[in-house]
């Protein structure tokens, strides 16, 4: 889902904790964040001082389907840095743009024009953008203007694979297809069907990672079928997934077409196991919620987890914003933010050649659980899985290369 940083500075080793100003400041709600040091530091009660302020812009889908997302994205920057700068943090956070998000409407060509009007207000470091098909162009050109891109949701395994100043706080495709099988292969399910829209990288990398991985967990994948991110109706793939006997459907795809699929595969008489990426967060089941009974998806977070993380940025943000937006891309958001300022922290200086140094390597701690950021650029960190109820999302379970976390 989304990305890009800075530099070539890429040898200091990182410890940070995600929400926590020292170790869990998502836990205590300061961490880092501030204004240049008038107008927004005055606001937040925090006067910032000179070079303890860390610039960032941010990118995000504020418009068109997905602006659900934005609006997550949009109201959990604005809190942490909030947090941050009311917190004896020793760095702040000026969100660059009068505050706001450049929006970049779920479009490669807008994210770019979105980044390009961000870099004329010199940010240390750019946030975004959520999805990996617009993230991918802002990861090229953040790494020859060698800024630090930090991206939230793009999983396509290649974004930070762009450039040494591209990091991420998501996991990625292959390792979110692997937790798909392994998930699969804990259930006891043996005969997968995959149904993939193969004009989006998204879907084609959760669809070839869950098929590397599949033989290895005892699956047999007995139908892959093609369809687009425009397509409305899957009669034809789901019939042929009824006749080829499948106990499991995978459909790696974004939450618009969610309910259709799931609707069609019904209504063609699987009743077996229907399972998706964090793509799927935010599926609107109204109307199809006896359909969602079976239904799975990993994501980065649940707001039903009772780490003390969690349950302070969950009830932090619904205190504030209510729970129409709370999604996983808050929550990647909002521990984008506290990163930063622990990155200053750990390379010594908010500007982008120190906070790269201080972001590689980092261990971090906040609403994404604990993880490291290994030589790419990429964090290492348990998939949370979720499943419904008459509709309602619910966490199940939290997995991890190891097996189960309840």
């Amino acid at each position: 889902m989304k990305k890009r940083l800075f530099s070539l500075v890429l040898a200091a080793a990182m410890s940070a904790s995600l929400l926590a100003g020292c170790s869990s400041s998502a836990q205590q709600g300061a961490a880092g964040g501030s204004t240049s040091g008038d107008t927004k530091a005055a606001a937040s009660g925090a006067p910032a001082k000179e070079g303890k302020t860390i610039k960032v812009g941010v990118i995000a889908p504020l418009t068109g389907g997905s602006a659900i997302y934005g609006e997550g994205a949009q109201n959990a920057v604005t809190m942490a840095a909030e947090e941050i700068n009311k917190s004896d943090s020793e760095y702040k956070i000026e969100i660059v743009n009068g505050g706001k998000a450049e929006d970049d409407a779920s479009d490669a060509k807008q994210a770019i024009n979105a980044y390009n009007s961000l870099m004329k207000e010199s940010p240390d470091a750019v946030v975004g953008s959520f999805f990996s098909s617009v993230t991918l162009p802002i990861a090229e050109q953040a790494t020859k203007d060698n800024m630090l891109l930090l991206a939230t949701g793009a999983t396509n395994k290649d974004v930070t694979l762009k450039g040494p100043t591209i990091f991420r706080d998501c996991f990625i495709d292959p390792y979110q297809g692997k937790m798909a099988a392994q998930f699969a292969k804990e259930k006891g399910w043996k005969k997968a069907a995959i149904i993939y829209a193969k004009d989006d990288d998204y879907s084609n990398g959760l669809k070839d990672a869950f098929i590397e991985n599949a033989k290895e967990a005892g699956i047999e994948v007995v139908y892959t079928g093609e369809c687009t991110t425009k397509d409305t109706d899957f009669s034809s793939q789901t019939s042929q997934v009824v006749a080829k006997g499948a106990d499991f459907l995978f459909y790696p795809a974004f939450l618009d077409t969610v309910p259709l699929l799931v609707g069609a595969a019904r209504d063609a008489g699987f009743d077996g196991a229907i399972m998706g990426g964090d793509g799927w967060d935010g599926a609107d089941t109204k109307g199809f919620e006896d359909k969602f009974n079976n239904c799975y998806f990993t994501n980065h977070y649940s707001s039903e987890d009772t780490a003390p993380a969690v349950s302070n940025f969950v009830n932090k943000y619904t205190e504030k914003y209510g729970k129409e937006s709370l999604n996983a891309c808050a929550a990647l958001y909002y521990d984008a933010i506290y990163m930063l300022a622990e990155a200053a922290k750990n390379g010594g200086a908010s500007d982008t050649s120190s906070l790269v140094k201080g972001m590689t390597g980092m261990t971090f701690t906040g609403v994404g659980g604990t993880f490291t950021i290994d030589k790419n650029g990429d964090p290492e960190k348990s998939v949370a899985i979720n499943t419904f109820d008459n509709g309602k999302v619910k966490w199940l379970m939290t997995l991890s290369p190891e097996g189960t976390k309840k």
